[in-house]
């Protein structure tokens, strides 16, 4: 299929924002700094907010982002429009003393983080990226870490010892069979202190001054464009950085709108979202609150405001499998670059109802994109969103909408060119229609 320039260059930004996103903590850094080089200003939750008139700002909490345009409207009388993501993706995590002695060798303790597919960590060139806490002279200071160089690795059982490993797939015991490999044992030296040694030289500071980490396990190889045409695009964490990336264009697209907009990127999606950063905490409703107060709207009024409001849930769909056709409900087949995909569940896995999806369709047709439907084969549990949270929590009408995908949870996943382009078309129009 022809491939726009515009698709291609967007297609292409995405893997620079996802390269330079390898956890949660990165990716908001990565949107906070595209924020504020197009006139976002940061607003620290801890001190009081003086908005104007046709303001942008963005708050940050954790690995999560909330980026907010003010409307020309009366908050009241337009309400808002949200965009919601996540920026967390399943993976492996260090443990707080993971740095171990076993056998000649120094390994890294993990845990699983959500649901990722083990397998595909096997025999990739691995790093750490996240955040460290150190000492300074303020006191305790974090630093972001990304570690570009291949660090570790989980090499694969050999098949000689493994004959079975074709037929019946790769298992690994959590505990036992994922540490990962970080280098030779050293006589007489210590496995930890000499990974906080590793962290320190990359953060130039003092061993001693490492305090505690959160760190994810993540591939060091880049993404690319693919296909015969170039018409698919590989990386880790298309899901849900894809989305991530899609809102945060259309909303820096977006120039004086009507209603306020809102972009907001969310942390412990895939563990739940039970936090003080994820959707089911308060910052969505405390930000909401904030802003109304700051335009003078009062309690009244905001009630007002959120019954005009409406919420697009953004994160990644499946995509039809050719190799695969059992898998999927026959009548719902999503495809590659044949546009965004409407979810429904009839049990709110989803948060889409009939009124909600066909305003999502409007949207599609006023910015001249195809979309799709999927449905989940009634067989088969059905994973869920942070569409029902928010939409819950706030009483607005929500959809959840996603771009299509391959290998959805693997450490390389694939999406196509067009879809992402039409994804930033949709939301942009969202985010301009009165």
């Amino acid at each position: 299929m022809a491939i726009s320039v515009e698709a291609r260059a967007a297609a292409l930004d995405l893997i620079d924002f996802i390269d330079a996103s390898p956890s949660p903590w990165h990716a908001v850094a990565s949107v906070e700094k595209r924020l504020l080089d197009r006139g976002y200003r940061n607003l620290p939750e801890s001190e009081r907010w003086r908005l104007e008139a046709g303001g942008r700002y963005l708050v940050v909490r954790g690995g999560s982002i909330v980026a907010f345009a003010l409307g020309t409207v009366p908050l009241e009388q337009s309400g808002f429009r949200i965009v919601g993501a996540h920026t967390d993706s399943p993976g492996l995590r260090l443990k707080p003393r993971a740095a171990h002695g076993a056998e000649g060798l120094v390994r890294l303790a993990v845990e699983v983080y959500g649901g990722p597919i083990l397998a595909t960590f096997t025999d990739r060139d691995l790093s750490l990226a996240g955040r460290v806490n150190v000492r300074a002279s303020e006191g305790i200071a974090t630093r972001l870490l990304q570690l570009r160089e291949p660090l570790v690795r989980l090499p694969n059982l050999a098949i000689h010892m493994n004959r079975n490993v074709n037929e019946d797939g790769l298992k690994l015991n959590k505990q036992t069979e994922l540490p990962l490999i970080f280098g030779v044992a050293r006589d007489g030296e210590d496995a930890d202190a000499r990974f906080r040694g590793v962290l320190a030289d990359a953060l130039q500071v003092e061993a001693k001054d490492v305090v505690n980490w959160e760190l994810a396990v993540y591939d060091t190889q880049q993404g690319r464009l693919w296909g015969a045409e170039q018409e698919f695009v590989s990386d880790s964490q298309l899901d849900n950085l894809a989305s991530c990336h899609a809102g945060v264009t259309a909303l820096l697209n977006t120039l004086a709108p009507s209603a306020t907009c809102v972009c907001a990127l969310f942390d412990h999606e895939e563990v739940g979202s039970e936090s003080a950063a994820g959707a089911g905490g308060s910052l969505v409703a405390d930000l909401l609150g904030r802003i109304a107060a700051g335009l003078g709207c009062d309690g009244e009024g905001l009630r007002c405001a959120l019954a005009r409001s409406f919420f697009v849930s953004a994160d990644m769909a499946h995509a039809w499998h050719p190799n695969f056709p059992a898998a999927y409900e026959p009548n719902h087949r999503v495809l590659v670059n044949a546009g965004p995909v409407i979810k429904t569940n009839a049990n709110q896995r989803y948060s889409t109802g009939a009124d909600t999806a066909a305003r999502f369709i409007e949207l599609c047709e006023m910015a001249g994109v195809r979309y799709q439907h999927y449905a989940h084969r009634s067989d088969l549990g059905c994973g869920s969103t942070i569409g029902p949270i928010v939409a819950s929590r706030l009483g607005v009408p929500s959809v959840d909408v996603g771009s299509p995908m391959w290998a959805m949870h693997s450490l390389r996943e694939s999406a196509g060119v067009a879809d992402h382009a039409a994804m930033i078309a949709v939301l942009s129009e969202f985010y301009r229609h009165d």
